[in-house]
């Protein structure tokens, strides 16, 4: 499994961004995924995640009602649509995959991670 986020970039607050975690193999559909993110000087930190068949998601106190995470299992893509950012927001996002499709919030359960996007938002 090898990840690539792509889709960061400079947005208003109040913009939107969609993010995209894409994997070049064949058993993507067999991994969940979860967002995280990390800004300067602080922890990396868990924003969303969806299991493999997509029916479940979970978010972060800071991601929901702002956030959706999906996939598109036939692309080898999941998406974390992001609405109404704020500055707060601002940092480096990153895909990671894990196969136990459980425990999806625990960084610690995550067996591949990409290189991250930077995503920042300006006031």
């Amino acid at each position: 499994v090898q990840l690539v986020e792509s889709g960061g970039g400079l947005v208003q607050a109040g913009g939107s961004l969609r993010l995209s975690c894409t994997d070049s193999g064949r058993t993507f559909s067999r991994y969940a995924v979860g967002w995280f993110r990390q800004a300067p000087g602080k922890e990396r930190e868990f924003v969303a995640a969806i299991t493999w068949s997509g029916v479940y998601t979970y978010y972060g106190d800071s991601a929901k009602g702002r956030f959706t995470v999906s996939r598109d299992n036939a692309k080898n893509t999941v998406y974390l649509q992001m609405n109404s950012l704020k500055p707060e927001d601002t940092a480096v996002y990153y895909c990671a995959a894990q196969s136990y499709n459980q425990d999806l919030i625990k960084q610690n359960t995550y067996n591949y991670w990409g290189q991250g996007t930077q995503v920042t938002v300006s006031s």
